[in-house]
């Protein structure tokens, strides 16, 4: 395959709303030892491009400074050392950054085959979602079969991840959502109990669903708004695993709940992990749950798609926080 030299992609133009993200013609990039490159067919839209959108989230050293953490699509190129993947193989990846363009470098070891029975464009949206998850609620939050976890933000990509994970794996499964709607999409997707947060108080819900036991594991996005509010909803010995901190990253609040019913606390962000650790991620993902998308316990939940030029338009799309599941740019 001759491949240009040059490739359409959306940059930051400044710090600031989704009109700063502009198309742009960029050099193809070239795949370093252990790296290969993917044409791209569609590139997932996630919270922390937004952040980096808005100044936020910078890339880490030496990351492209294109938006974009997760990409599907076809390797037209291997780099010395790549023995597990060649050209022609349709896969999906998580990056550092470069994801929003026709082309994108990725690390060998965070490559991933498109599942069985998935698109190679709904594939876009599974890398940075599936990894965090892991990561945050069988790793660090060490859920069990027949324990309870509560999912903030269930409609999201995250969430909808993590409500099928928890069920998958044998777990009840509680999530917060900003619309009825939205809630009961959450019960669709296996949910025991969708909460609209804007109508109801979550940690009534749980209590008076788990015989004011409260849950095991809550996985959280929201951050400081909600901190007290968890520790509440927890149960002796329940775990809260914090993701983000869409609602402040400030907390103020009593430390008696932890000392008195021995609750743990983790937080983690995937982005800065190194190549290993995310190599040892993905083959987590490929030995306990690509296994589920073949038999169908499992699957992608896609929104919407936009093509790469209106990234803007998506990145809107996100916040207005009205979708279920992954919003996608698509590459033609």
């Amino acid at each position: 395959m001759v491949l240009p030299a040059q490739m359409d992609a959306i940059e930051i133009a400044a710090p600031g709303g989704p009109d700063v993200l502009v198309p742009c013609r960029r050099p193809v990039p070239e795949p370093g030892h252990d790296e290969v490159l993917i044409q791209v067919q569609a590139a997932g839209v996630n919270r922390p491009d937004v952040m980096q959108r808005q100044g936020l989230y910078p890339a880490p050293p030496g990351a492209s400074d294109l938006p974009g953490l997760e990409v599907a699509g076809e390797i037209v190129k291997a780099g010395a050392g790549v023995d597990r993947f060649s050209a022609g193989q349709s896969v999906a990846a998580l990056v550092a950054g470069g994801g929003y363009a026709e082309y994108c470098v990725a690390p060998d070891a965070q490559v991933l085959p498109v599942p069985e029975g998935v698109s190679v464009a709904d594939a876009a949206g599974l890398p940075e979602t599936f990894n965090t998850v892991w990561a945050n609620v069988f790793e660090r939050g060490n859920l069990q079969a027949g324990e309870t976890l509560l999912v903030h933000g269930g409609a999201s990509g995250i969430g909808t991840t993590a409500i099928q994970l928890g069920r998958a794996f044998g777990a009840r499964v509680f999530a917060t959502a900003g619309s009825d709607d939205r809630a009961r999409a959450c019960e669709g997707l296996g949910a025991e109990r969708g909460i609209n947060y804007k109508t109801e108080d979550f940690v009534a819900a749980i209590l008076g669903s788990t015989g004011d036991a409260g849950v095991d594991l809550i996985l959280d996005m929201v951050g400081g708004a909600y901190f007290a509010r968890n520790l509440d909803a927890l149960k002796v010995e329940g775990r809260l695993a914090i993701i983000a901190f869409l609602g402040g990253f400030k907390v103020e609040a009593s430390l008696l709940p932890l000392l008195q019913k021995r609750l743990t606390v983790t937080a983690s962000t995937l982005r800065p992990r190194s190549v290993a650790e995310k190599g040892r991620l993905r083959d987590a993902l490929l030995e306990h749950v690509w296994p589920l998308f073949v038999t169908g316990r499992i699957r992608p939940v896609t929104a919407r798609t936009f093509p790469l030029h209106q990234a803007a338009a998506a990145h809107r799309e996100m916040e207005a926080g009205s979708c279920v599941g992954k919003i996608l740019l698509t590459v033609d």
